[in-house]
Parts: C-alpha cells; structure tokens; sequence
C-alpha cells in the first residue's frame, strides 16, 4: 500500500506548473517554464522517496500549451532526456505516478470540439507518462463527465468516444465516481461496457452511493483492476469538512476516520492518493498510521532533499496559487 498526495508540495519552494500567459507564448518561454517544471517534479519525487511516499500525482502544467496548437515546439524531443531520467527514478524507486485531467477533459459531451480537445488532452499527458518509459500501471484519471439530460446515453456515449482512444491511452485512462452525478453502480455499468478500470474515491462514494458499504463498494472497485495490466487499485481518500458544505474536502486528515477506513479494507490492498488540503503534511501522519499498523515498509535510511534551495535569481518565480477559486482543478485537491 502506497501514500501519496497531489501535485504540489506546499513546503516547498518550487512548482512543477510554471506557466505564462498564452499570448505571450514563444519557444524561448516554453523551455525555460518545462526546464524549470522538470527539475522541481525531480525534487518533490526525491523528497517523497526519503519520506516513504511512494504515490504522486503529477500536475498536468509541466509543458505549459501542451495539447494547444500554438505549441508546435517539439519538445517531446527536446526534452526526450530529461523525461527519461525522471521515469528511470520512478521505476528504480517502485514510484506510482498519474495524472488526473482537469474537469475541461469530457469524453461524453455531445460537442464533437470538446470530444476533441478532451482526446487531445490525454494525448498529450499519456504522451510524457510514455516518455518516461513507464507501464499501463500509470494512470489518466478522469470523471464520466456531465448528464446532458439522459444518464444512459451520456454513459454509451461515453463508452463510444473510449472504443476510438488510441490505445496508448485507452490503456492507462481510468474513471473516478463522482460526488454528484455518476454513483459507483454508474462506473460499474461503464466498465461493464468498456473495461475501464474504477478509481474508487471513498469520499464521492459517502456523497452518493446506492447503499453499498464501503467493503463492498471498495470490493467492488478493486475487482475491475487488472493485476499486472493496471496495477495495485488506485482510490482517492478524503473526509468531509467540519461544518462546510457537503462534499468540501476536509484541510486535515483525521486520523480516527483514517484508521476506520483501513479497518473497511479487510485486506484489500490499494495505492491511497490523499486529496486533503494540506497535502504532504497529512500524507506523512498517514504513512505513519500505515507502518505502525505493518501496512507499509519502515521509513528508508537516505537523505531528505531540502524543501528550500538558495535563491536562484535566474529561476522563473513559484507559480501562484489563488486564495479562493470558485473552482478548484481536480487534479490539485
């Protein structure tokens, strides 16, 4: 069982999602935000190595444009190297990595533009996974997407659009339960139909659900994961915030819930992707709950990379984040 969290790590002091405005785009800009992008993703994937965190998901900004067509640079060449070395540490450390699109990627959108873009945009993050030399156990998460109306046609809709992926990506897209739309019973009748593996997300499923308890619901995912195609079953885990509304994610792991939801596994092993606000901070307590309880390997004997580096005044400035979005990219939870 693996611990992650996603995207970035908010102790330290670079990002992986450096970016500039689409108007100002040049090739000069795009090297130097992806050269910048890739050595901090290098970083976070050290430190985690040296804290026992061996499940990242990687934000989907690293080539800022990637699936535009303003981008025509051809940087899965130029940066065919760097890539490479990033997937050889992934593999030589037992690393899992995804990418979860953002809510702008709907296979089942009766706009055939949007299809498009949203195929494009797998495309391109399937493409670094590939450059990066790794296996179909590297997943793109995605969500069923909206209702337009009629639930079952947006489903074969969606299960139409998934038959003509490439099959590099077909081969890595995985569908989430949602807190809202598409219940655990939707996703079943989606893999029913496709074979898409389901990412159990257990907060989604105590927001909308048809009465499964959580051991089955979590039985129920896991049986759509192939063994050696797809891997150990990613989920994501959350918990409700305190006195928000509901489906708000909570900024802290509470570690009773923690704990009684390990209980629920009865046994099952999944890689456990943290989409709590606080990210690393919360990530660490729980791969500690894991080792006290024999669920994960003790924490390795290496040097922890420091979370600050000396200034470089050459280096392009940490992406910011807005205090308040009125959305939140999924991918960043």
């Amino acid at each position: 069982m693996k611990i992650g969290y996603p995207c970035v790590n908010e102790a330290m002091d670079c990002s992986a999602a450096n970016t500039f405005r689409l108007a100002s785009y040049s090739e000069e800009r795009l090297v130097a935000a992806v050269t910048a992008n890739l050595a901090c993703l290098r970083r976070m994937l050290e430190w985690n190595v040296a804290q026992g965190l061996l499940f990242f998901r990687m934000g989907s900004g690293i080539v800022p444009f990637g699936s535009h067509e303003i981008n025509t640079f051809p940087w899965q060449t130029h940066f065919a190297a760097d890539f490479r070395a990033i997937g050889d540490y992934i593999k030589a450390h037992d690393l899992r990595v995804s990418f979860h699109p953002d809510q702008f990627v709907v296979l089942n959108s009766p706009s055939a533009d949007i299809v498009q873009r949203s195929i494009q945009e797998l495309v391109y993050q399937g493409s670094m996974l590939d450059l990066m030399g790794l296996d179909g156990t590297a997943k793109l998460q995605i969500h069923v997407g909206g209702l337009y109306g009629e639930r079952e046609l947006a489903i074969q809709r969606f299960a139409q659009v998934h038959a003509t992926l490439p099959a590099a990506v077909k081969a890595r897209v995985v569908v989430e339960n949602d807190d809202r739309l598409y219940s655990l019973r939707d996703c079943l009748h989606l893999h029913e139909l496709t074979g898409v593996p389901i990412l159990f997300d257990n907060f989604h499923h105590e927001c909308l659900n048809h009465g499964e308890p959580m051991p089955e619901a979590l039985r129920l995912a896991a049986a759509t994961w192939h063994p050696t195609a797809d891997g150990v079953p990613m989920m994501d885990y959350s918990s409700q915030a305190l006195g928000e509304r509901k489906g708000k994610h909570t900024d802290d792991l509470v570690d009773d819930l923690f704990r009684g939801f390990l209980a629920d596994l009865h046994g099952l092993d999944f890689d456990l992707m943290l989409e709590i606000k606080n990210k690393e901070a919360s990530a660490l307590r729980a791969v500690a709950i894991l080792r006290e309880l024999g669920l994960s390997a003790p924490a390795p004997n290496i040097p922890s990379p420091p979370l600050t580096l000396p200034p470089d005044p050459n280096a392009p400035a940490k992406a910011k984040r807005a205090k308040k979005d009125v959305k939140v990219k999924s991918e960043e939870l």
